[in-house]
């Protein structure tokens, strides 16, 4: 992926886990492929990617206004691993897609890197 500049989203979810972000690079475990930026908030294992977290690539950016149903599974572009798949997180009522147990692998990205 090419070098670009992000920012943290700043919102309710955020303040609520104690507004401690960092934005994640996230690779398939199985070839190592860049799967996507995401900004995870909060402490804790990476068990689901929240739609409107992810940064990077366009194809993911933008899913949470899609119908659940619409939303396609989580998988890498380069050996069609599945990684996980699409559901509402119930306690936030928030699409997500549920991660597998050990499916991706997770590095802390700098902002403007």
């Amino acid at each position: 992926m090419k070098k670009t500049s992000f920012s943290f989203k700043k919102d309710k979810y955020k303040t609520v886990r104690g507004s401690h972000s960092r934005l994640l690079n996230i690779y398939c475990r199985k070839c190592e492929n860049i799967i996507a930026i995401y900004q995870k908030d909060g402490p804790g294992n990476l068990r689901r990617m929240y739609m409107d977290r992810i940064f990077n690539p366009e194809e993911l950016t933008g899913l949470q206004s899609l119908n659940i149903k619409d939303v396609p599974i989580l998988k890498c572009k380069k050996c069609n691993e599945i990684l996980g798949t699409p559901y509402i997180y119930p306690k936030e009522k928030r699409k997500a897609f549920r991660l597998y147990q050990d499916a991706v692998i997770k590095k802390i990205r700098k902002l403007n890197e």
